[in-house]
C-alpha cells in the first residue's frame, strides 16, 4: 500500500516496514477458531502486522461497544458515527472468545461512546468481571478512552484492577488538536496520573511518528508522561488508513526508534516498545511484569 504525503507523488513504504505473512501452528489454531466462531478481535479487524507474532504467545485484542465511535480522530480507521445500542450480552461473549482460543493474556479496547451516560464504563467493568470468571487464569489489560476524565467512570476501572490499564496519547502536544480532535493532551495525562495514584499497578500510554512531530516534541511528551508515572511506553510509525485520513509526514528510521527506546529506558520506563511496526498490545504480556 502507497502513502500520498500532501501534494507530493505517491511513495513506497521502506524497507522496515515490510512484514512477513503469519505462519506456526498456534497462529493457525487461533485463525480456525476465529473464522469457526466468527470472533471479532482487532488483529484481524485492523490487519495488524503482529498479528502472527502475538497470536503465536497466546495473546489477542478485543473490541468492545460495537464498532462505530463517537469521535472523529484524524488518525483512526473505525467508523464515526451515531452507534447501535449497547449489547449487554458482549462481556459474556468476549469472555467467552477468550476461553474458546486459550487467550493467556487479553487486550480489551474499546470506540468512544461519548453518547452514553455513563461512557461504556459499567460495560467495561462487567467484560473484566466476565473475563475474570469465565478464564481465571488469564492475565488483562484495558486500552481505554479518556471517559473525559469522568472520575466515576474512571473509578469502575480501578475497581475492575485489571493488571495494566492504558490510555493512548497518541501524538504529541502541538498536534493533538488536528489528531485527536475531540481529545485533549493534558486531560489524557491526568487520566493516566489519577489510574497511578488509584491504585492500578502498571500503567501504560502509546504515541505515533510521522505525523509531523519533531524529535524534542517526542522526548517531551516521554517526560510528560514519565511524570505522570506511567509504567510503560509504546511508540509506533503512524500508517494512513485511507486517504481520508491524515497523510503520513515521514518514515521514522529504525535507527531513530532505537533512539527514543533508549532515551526512554534512560528515563526509567519499564518497558519501553519503539519501532516501525509497533502497536499499542505489542508485547502486551510483558508488560505485566
Amino acid at each position: 500500500m502507497e502513502t500520498v504525503l500532501d501534494n507530493q507523488l505517491p511513495i513506497s513504504k521502506p524497507k522496515w516496514l515490510k512484514v512477513k505473512l503469519p505462519i506456526g501452528q498456534k497462529y493457525t489454531e487461533l485463525r480456525g477458531l476465529v473464522d469457526k466462531y466468527k470472533l471479532n478481535t482487532i488483529c484481524t479487524s485492523g490487519s495488524c502486522p503482529n498479528m502472527g507474532e502475538c497470536w503465536g504467545e497466546g495473546t489477542a485484542t478485543f473490541m468492545i461497544l460495537g464498532n462505530v465511535c463517537t469521535r472523529s480522530c484524524g488518525f483512526c480507521g473505525v467508523k464515526t458515527g451515531r452507534p447501535e445500542t449497547v449489547d449487554w450480552d458482549e462481556p459474556e461473549k468476549v469472555a467467552r472468545s477468550i476461553k474458546i482460543m486459550k487467550i493467556k493474556h487479553a487486550v480489551v479496547t474499546s470506540v468512544d461512546r461519548d453518547d452514553l451516560k455513563d461512557m461504556g464504563s459499567i460495560i467495561w467493568i462487567e467484560t473484566v468481571k466476565a473475563i475474570r470468571r469465565m478464564n481465571p487464569e488469564t492475565t488483562l489489560e484495558t486500552l481505554i478512552p479518556d471517559f473525559q476524565g469522568n472520575e466515576r467512570n474512571l473509578d469502575r476501572i480501578v475497581e475492575a484492577n485489571p493488571e495494566v490499564v492504558s490510555h493512548n496519547m497518541e501524538t504529541v502536544r502541538r498536534l493533538t488538536r488536528e489528531v485527536r480532535i475531540q481529545a485533549k493532551y493534558d486531560r489524557s495525562l491526568e487520566v493516566l496520573r489519577y489510574l497511578k495514584e488509584k491504585g492500578i499497578r502498571r500503567t501504560k500510554s502509546g504515541i505515533m511518528l510521522g505525523l509531523g512531530e519533531t524529535e524534542e516534541e517526542v522526548i517531551q511528551t516521554m517526560r510528560d508522561l514519565r511524570d505522570a508515572n506511567v509504567d510503560v511506553v509504546t511508540i509506533g510509525q503512524y500508517l494512513q488508513p485511507s486517504k481520508k485520513h491524515l497523510p503520513v509526514k515521514e518514515f521514522i528510521t529504525p535507527e531513530q526508534f532505537k533512539k527514543y527506546e533508549d532515551i526512554g529506558k534512560e528515563m526509567g520506563f519499564r518497558h519501553v516498545e519503539s519501532g516501525a511496526l509497533v502497536r499499542s498490545s505489542y508485547h502486551a504480556q510483558k508488560h505485566i511484569l
